[in-house]
C-alpha cells in the first residue's frame, strides 16, 4: 500500500530542519524494512505573524509503499519522532494511505499556503477521513502543516524533492555537463523540462549545478533547465537557485 508521512514542526533555532529530519526518518524506514521510500518532497506553508514556525515553516512528505500493518508503521515513525525531536519543537505526525486522501484534505494543503489555520479543524478532518493525525511535543501544533504536507504531494503540483530514491540522488551526481537521458536514468526524476514547460531531447545534454532540486509537478520529479545562450558544449543548464524556490514555494 502507498502511505504518505507528513511532517512538521521538528526542530528548533539550534537544531537542523525538518527536512534534514525526515531524510533520517525516511533511512530508518528503509533500513528496518517497514517500506520502500519513493521520495520526500519538501512544502511552503504560509508566514504570518499568527503562525509559530522555526525558520522557514516547511513541511515534508514522505512518500512509501509498504506492505506492513499500518498500526506497525506508525508506531515506528511515532516513537522515532519522539526520539529525534528538538527539545521545545512542536512535532505533527499524520499518515494516510493514499486513497484516503480526499479533496477536502488537498485544500487543506492549499489553504495552510495564504491563511491560518488550526488545530481543531485539522484534528476533524483527519478523523473524518479515518487518518492518523497527532501531535507528539510542545503545543502540539504542527498537525497543522503535518496535515498540509499530506494533502499538498496527494495534489502532486506543490513544492520540490528533497530527496528521491534512485541509484545515485541527484544532488550527488557530479556537477558538470551530463544528457537529460542519463540524468533520468541514474537520479530518479521522471522528465527534465524548460520552464516554459517544453520537454526537452532525452539526448540533449544539462549542465548540472550544485542546487539542482526536482519539482512536484503532475505527480512527476520534474527537473527544470533553462536554454544555455552562446554555449556549444551544452544545450541546457539548470534553473537558477531563486527561480526553482519560486516556482516550488
Amino acid at each position: 500500500m502507498r502511505l504518505l508521512i507528513g511532517i512538521d514542526d521538528t526542530d528548533n533555532k539550534e537544531s537542523r530542519g525538518t527536512g534534514y529530519n525526515s531524510r533520517q526518518l525516511a533511512a530508518a524506514i528503509e533500513s528496518e524494512n517497514i517500506g520502500r521510500v519513493y521520495g520526500i518532497t519538501r512544502h511552503q506553508l504560509y508566514v504570518h505573524p499568527e503562525i509559530p514556525y522555526t525558520s522557514q515553516n516547511s513541511a515534508a512528505c514522505i512518500d512509501i509503499n509498504s506492505e506492513i500493518e499500518i498500526k506497525t508503521v506508525i508506531r515506528f515513525c511515532r516513537d522515532f519522532m519522539l526520539q529525534i525531536a528538538a527539545r521545545g519543537s512542536d512535532v505533527g505526525l499524520c499518515i494516510a494511505q493514499s486513497e484516503n486522501v480526499s479533496e477536502e484534505i488537498i485544500q487543506w494543503g492549499i489553504d495552510a499556503k495564504s491563511i491560518v489555520l488550526n488545530m481543531h479543524n485539522a484534528t476533524e478532518l483527519a478523523i473524518k477521513r479515518a487518518i492518523y493525525l497527532e501531535g507528539l511535543t510542545g503545543t502540539k501544533v504542527g498537525v497543522i502543516g503535518a496535515l498540509a504536507a499530506v494533502g499538498l504531494r496527494t495534489g502532486g503540483n506543490d513544492g520540490r524533492f528533497i530527496w528521491l530514491n534512485s541509484e545515485k540522488n541527484l544532488r550527488d551526481i557530479e556537477n558538470g555537463i551530463h544528457t537529460a537521458e542519463y540524468l533520468i536514468k541514474r537520479s530518479g526524476i521522471d522528465i527534465v523540462q524548460s520552464v516554459e514547460n517544453e520537454y526537452i531531447n532525452t539526448k540533449d545534454r544539462v549542465n548540472l549545478n550544485e542546487w539542482a532540486r526536482p519539482v512536484l509537478k503532475q505527480n512527476k520529479a520534474v527537473l527544470l533547465v533553462e536554454k544555455s545562450l552562446n554555449n556549444n558544449s551544452y544545450e541546457w543548464k539548470c534553473a537558477a537557485k531563486e527561480l526553482v524556490k519560486r516556482i516550488s514555494n
